[in-house]
């Protein structure tokens, strides 16, 4: 679902030479850009015809249907006029001399600034930009180009890890100008140092200027960023795909669609995309981390622990990596060390319910119930919407022979998450075991429901029944079993117990034939009264 933010006009008071009739071309005019309709139009233009804003706008237009592009475009045209008049006045060319009036202009007069906090996804389109007069440095960047570019000044994007400014460069004179500190002109070694730009910077698109379609490319890198955010995955990951296209050494771009790749499931596709961020940034601790997660999923824990010990000598303070780390321990068995890296992490983030709740897994895997319990509780404390706390609580419980703290546990996970899984089936096992059919078959066809290829799930669900003496549903639950798994002995033998009961004695015969063949002691007085029966003339 897309985000509509109304726009706001902005009134633009131009100089009184506007008034006198003076005409102004701006050096935008005439560019095949300034008529295209869709981004897949804008990316087929050459770099010279492209139209920055015109193509951020579209943008705007795919974001909000409340947005009407065209507007836009004339407020900007008009920002470029009242410079244009003011150079025009004062008798200043379209060169560097220019970029202090467009300072003072956009940033003393119109008072565009920085936001405080990047965290609202509309601040990224141009049309937000002009309407709130905020944004951050991407946006306020494009503002910034998209001016220039109708005034005919010889700007160009320029990108570092986590940052986007503005350079001029006419090829005799070199300026960076910085727009979320009203214009000033930092030293390239300012951005070096601050966003720890690779070293290996000659084969990545770092500190270099950037023609409009890679500014475009860095565009749809924050473009994919924010439709993740509203969890938009499919038009994250199509933003993504062309930011890779058009800047492939630019490592964010590569490292951000291995992360829509890992959340579709491309466990592969995301290690390869990860791993060519890596080679273009190899100091970002962030896409190690992630690279780990990644190789979690593939299962290649080896190179799990390699990556998030990298992500950690990187960034010593990185909690999740610790824990990641715990995870993998406790994976293979060695508890203590497990527990000594989620201490680090405690040490360092002592309110994180996610940390607590892993204390709880390892002592619930060492048998230390007790301590378990208590590390759940505190996640709990932490976390009170948290499902998968309670349900940890409900294990410890159970491990703890507290039958009905169990049971109270599960609902309140289920309260929370009505369908998580473990919750569902262990809940129904513990009415089970208390004879409680009824409620044990109602939570074992609510996990069926949600897991229904699952035939552990199936299987004990065809026991409730069993019980019941439903044996019609009870057979319907383990075929549903061996259609699964037609290796499952046990299914086989409660098939031929359900079809004895319901009279079907040479299905019943069959099944039992199965369960021995597969290994499984089906009871003999069972199998003689399935052949008795048999043996029986048919009446009628």
């Amino acid at each position: 679902m897309k985000r509509v933010l109304l726009s706001i006009a902005v009134v633009l008071v131009l100089s009184p030479c506007a008034a006198f009739g003076q005409r102004v071309r701006l050096a935008n005019a005439g560019k095949a850009g300034l008529n295209v309709t869709s981004l897949e139009q804008v990316l087929r233009l050459s770099d010279d015809q492209i139209d920055l804003a015109t193509a951020t706008l579209i943008a705007s237009e795919y974001w909000s249907k409340v947005v009407a592009g065209r507007q836009y475009l004339e407020q900007l045209d008009a920002m470029a006029t009242e410079i244009l008049l003011r150079l025009r006045q004062q008798r200043i060319p379209a060169d560097i001399r220019a970029v202090p009036v467009i300072n003072q202009y956009l940033f003393e007069e119109l008072g565009f600034k920085p936001v405080a906090h990047a965290d609202d996804p509309n601040d990224l389109f141009l049309h937000s930009v002009i309407d709130r007069r905020q944004g951050y440095c991407l946006s306020l960047s494009v503002l910034y180009l998209a001016v220039a570019e109708r005034v005919g000044l010889k700007l160009h994007g320029v990108v570092v890890p986590g940052h986007f400014f503005v350079r001029y460069d006419n090829g005799r004179t070199r300026c960076n100008i910085e727009t979320t500190s009203g214009g000033a002109n930092p030293p390239d070694d300012y951005y070096r140092t601050k966003f720890s730009v690779p070293e290996n910077g000659r084969d990545t698109i770092y500190m270099k200027n950037l023609n409009k379609r890679q500014s475009l490319g860095c565009f749809f890198n924050n473009l994919g960023n924010v439709y993740n955010e509203i969890g938009d995955v499919d038009t994250a990951m199509l933003a993504l795909e062309r930011a890779v296209t058009i800047n492939p050494t630019l490592s964010e771009s590569r490292s951000n669609l291995g992360n829509m790749y890992l959340q579709k499931n491309r466990v592969s596709d995301a290690i390869q995309q990860y791993r060519s961020a890596l080679s273009l940034n190899p100091g970002d601790s962030k896409t190690h981390y992630n690279l780990g997660n990644a190789y979690v999923a593939a299962e290649e824990l080896n190179a799990a622990a390699s990556s998030y010990r990298q992500a950690l000598l990187l960034d010593p303070n990185c909690v999740d990596a610790y824990r990641k780390m715990g995870m993998l321990l406790c994976r293979q068995e060695r508890y203590s060390q497990a527990l000594a890296q989620l201490n680090v992490a405690v040490s360092l983030d002592p309110a994180n319910p996610e940390v607590y709740s892993q204390f709880g897994d390892v002592y619930y895997r060492m048998h230390d119930y007790t301590n378990g319990l208590a590390s759940f509780r505190k996640a709990v404390d932490l976390k009170p919407d948290w499902a998968e706390a309670y349900y940890g609580m409900g294990i410890c419980y159970g491990a703890l022979n507290q039958p009905q703290e169990e049971i109270r546990s599960y609902l309140q996970a289920l309260a929370i998450n009505p369908k998580l899984l473990g919750a569902l089936v262990d809940l129904g096992g513990v009415y089970f075991n208390q004879g409680n059919y009824d409620q044990a078959v109602q939570y074992y066809r609510q996990a069926v429901a949600a897991s229904p290829d699952d035939a552990r799930i199936l299987y004990n669900l065809g026991s409730a029944y069993l019980k019941k003496d439903q044996y019609d549903l009870a057979v319907k639950a383990y075929l549903q079993v061996i259609r699964l798994d037609p290796k499952t002995a046990d299914a086989h033998q409660a098939l031929a117990y359900g079809y004895y009961m319901l009279g079907n004695y040479a299905q019943a015969l069959n099944h039992a034939n199965a369960a021995k063949r597969l290994g499984t002691q089906v009871p003999e007085d069972l199998v003689k009264a399935i052949e008795s029966r048999l043996q029986q003339p048919s009446k009628g």
